[in-house]
């Protein structure tokens, strides 16, 4: 497969490794972008592997909750511009609510009725109205004795770039404050699960796979590499796991330890972030003017 310059650059982008460390990889593992990713790791030339979820496209996160039920919806645009409408706005807060009354999936979503008329045909009218493809991509539902929750980079009330909800079983009125923290850290730490059980097991064998890997090349006996996988395997659940991350208003504990001194538990949570995973087509500068001038 042939390696491109665009392919180097997005995995230098990714890893954080240098131009030519990020073109052997790709070279190695036959333009695999994961595989690449791994080869890097495993090679100790990856600073840091970061989310394979690239923000790419616009639009809006909507996030409600009312009597222990929260749901989050994500509607994308073209634009930036266009998540600043106030007509879009309104559509997201109007699909939110109906979402947070009706809603069980997506596609149930899709089909229901919002004044009379199906989400998916007042999507499609707005498309039509405001000029820019849109998308009614996403729903999350988040049910708990106590549901929290937040929204960072607001655009209006109850919408923004990363809507959260968490979910926790307790007192009330602990439950909302130290829920409204948690919920903050999620937007800031994006956990991968709850705890370490409810990681896809796929994830956990290929972080165990690179960490024996890198371990191999240390040169160590295999029976010393086996208890350096230990240690690094809980490193790695501590770090993608949110009852075992540390926790952001107070490092010394982790979000399981705040949860468990303010007298509740977490129970789930759902974090949504406009865009994720979403590759966005690139165009350079000259093309987008001569497209504004109709050339």
């Amino acid at each position: 497969m042939a390696i491109t310059a665009q392919m180097v650059k997005e995995l230098r982008d990714t890893t954080g490794a240098g131009m030519m460390d990020a073109k052997k990889a790709l070279t190695e593992t036959d333009g695999d972008m994961e595989a690449a990713v791994d080869w890097l790791r495993t090679k100790g030339l990856a600073k840091a592997a970061k989310k394979s979820g690239r923000v790419a496209a616009e639009g809006l996160v909507g996030i409600a909750v009312s009597d222990g039920r929260g749901v989050a919806i994500e509607i994308n645009s073209e634009t930036d511009f266009v998540a600043k409408n106030a007509d879009f706005q309104q559509m997201v807060r109007d699909i939110t609510d109906l979402a947070l009354q009706t809603g069980e999936s997506v596609e149930v979503l899709r089909a229901t009725h919002l004044n009379g008329t199906p989400v998916e045909e007042v999507v499609t009218e707005a498309i039509a109205r405001i000029g820019e493809n849109m998308n009614l991509r996403r729903m999350h539902v988040l049910e708990g004795d106590t549901v929290v929750s937040y929204v960072h980079n607001a655009a209006a009330e109850g919408m923004g770039k990363i809507g959260v909800l968490v979910a926790l079983k307790g007192p009330k009125d602990k439950a909302a404050a130290i829920g409204k923290q948690i919920a903050m850290h999620v937007a800031a730490t994006a956990p991968a699960s709850l705890s370490e059980a409810d990681l896809p097991p796929a994830l956990i064998e290929r972080e165990k796979a690179v960490l024996t890997e890198q371990a191999r090349e240390s040169g160590k006996p295999e029976a010393v590499i086996e208890k350096m996988i230990v240690g690094r395997m809980a490193k790695f659940f501590e770090e993608v796991t949110l009852l075992g991350q540390k926790f952001v208003i107070n490092p010394d504990i982790t979000v399981a330890q705040a949860a468990r001194d303010a007298g509740v538990e977490v129970t789930g949570f759902a974090r949504v972030a406009v865009g994720e995973g979403i590759e966005k087509e690139k165009e350079d500068f000259a093309a987008e003017v001569a497209k504004t001038r109709g050339a």
